[in-house]
């Protein structure tokens, strides 16, 4: 087999392909085994029409498309391989050429991987945040703690103050009639939350326990609700009662009741060593992030629509099996930020860009660095994966040979190698 390859503009190779007259014969043979079973041709049992009544009564053409479907994935396979391009989306078949006895030929126009220049990617003067863990960080743990296992009770005081929680009943109104929605009984507002229309908890401040009061509030313009957007309203509340939040102390008895410790020294220590290993993975995550981001700067890379569309392909369904896992499926999802998949898509092609070039760039990093997994590395991560799985490790890595898995298993370590690469020369 002969190839020629041309580079084109746009990372697309042309490549013109002849293949031996021998090997096409061998096809019209399979194309005339595989056409003569469907044949009907008087005088000669279906199945068994010669090949040569065949071609005389439908045309020698009737057997080319089936040889063109067996020669063309082959000797593109071929081609690819020999002139040792990676391809990044199917090609474009045309000027195909076939007869009997002759060379067949066609051309392939196929998108490949761009070319990456490497700019700088070590030393790059990145420097890792600071883990350690402050009092004020510890103190906002355990005031957390009291909120969650605070207590509503009610309140002997008359007149409402801002950070009570109103007991209202209350009937809104706009231009005179009643809406949708705009009445509840016995609702429990925290006043200076923030959680009603703007405008309206600070009216109640003051009021006293069975009084009525007339509040008028204007709806926001980018109200959820179309028909009251920027709609001027007014609501009669009635205050029903006074509720305030009783807090616990921060002592052994809140320990106890709060956690698995016996006293608020304990507590304290656990929050401390829990927000200490949740920072350090942070920060170690944001440290390779920023290195990643900052070589990929250094590098030029022309990063066409197919690779961007490959990568939201991949967020999409990372997207979705997240939903997924939520109980929700992604149209529901979609509604409620009030988008589509196309929306979508539009929203997060910077960021596939970006995730596109990282990831090449990465790759050329580690074959200018000859980073290499071994057999034993990539049998020490499908033990982990068995582990975690509680799963034999044989097994494990059948189901990735099943499904073809083992060389992108082996990529995303050699992906990892190369960022501890970046960060151990930085």
């Amino acid at each position: 087999m002969e190839v020629k390859k041309e580079v084109l503009e746009g990372n697309k190779i042309k490549l013109e392909v002849e293949i031996e007259s021998d090997k096409v014969d061998q096809a019209l043979t399979q194309a005339y085994k595989k056409v003569v079973k469907d044949v009907s041709i008087p005088g000669f049992r279906k199945g068994k029409a010669p090949r040569k009544i065949i071609e005389n009564r439908f045309g020698k053409e009737v057997l080319h498309k089936d040889a063109l479907d067996i020669l063309i994935p082959q000797g593109y396979s071929e081609a690819v391989e020999e002139t040792d391009i990676e391809p990044v989306a199917q090609p474009d078949i045309e000027e195909f050429y076939i007869a009997a006895g002759e060379p067949a030929t066609f051309t392939a126009i196929v998108e490949v991987k761009p070319e990456v220049k490497l700019g700088e990617y070590k030393e790059l003067g990145i420097e890792k945040e600071d883990a350690e863990v402050g009092e004020d960080e510890v103190n906002a743990r355990l005031e957390k703690m009291q909120n969650e296992h605070s207590q509503l009770v009610s309140s002997d005081r008359e007149e409402l103050q801002d950070g009570d929680f109103a007991i209202i009943d209350f009937t809104g109104y706009v231009d005179g009639e009643e809406f949708p929605g705009g009445s509840a009984e016995e609702y429990s507002l925290e006043i200076g939350s923030g959680s009603f229309i703007p405008g309206f908890e600070e009216q109640l401040i003051g009021l006293k326990v069975g009084e009525t009061k007339n509040v008028e509030v204007t709806f926001p313009e980018d109200y959820h609700a179309d028909d009251l957007a920027g709609a001027d309203a007014t609501f009669d509340v009635t205050l029903k009662e006074i509720k305030v939040k009783e807090v616990p102390e921060l002592d052994n008895d809140f320990a106890i009741e709060a956690s698995d410790y016996e006293t608020i020294d304990e507590l304290r220590v656990s929050i401390e060593e829990e927000l200490a290993a949740q920072k350090e993975t942070s920060v170690e995550n944001n440290f390779r992030e920023e290195l990643i981001k900052k070589a990929s700067e250094n590098a030029e890379v022309d990063i066409t629509d197919t690779l961007i569309d490959e990568q939201l392909d991949q967020m999409f369904q990372s997207l979705s099996q997240s939903i997924s896992q939520q109980g929700m499926d992604v149209e529901t999802y979609f509604n409620y930020l009030g988008m589509d998949e196309a929306g979508w898509r539009e929203q997060n092609k910077e960021t596939a860009a970006d995730r596109a070039k990282e990831l090449l760039v990465l790759e050329a990093i580690a074959d200018l660095e000859e980073i290499e997994v071994t057999d034993e590395e990539l049998d020490e991560e499908i033990d982990e994966i068995a582990e975690m799985h509680d799963q034999e490790p044989e097994k494990i890595k059948a189901i990735f040979q099943m499904q073809g898995q083992l060389h992108h298993l082996k990529e995303d370590i050699k992906r990892q190698k190369t960022i501890d690469f970046l960060i151990e020369n930085n």
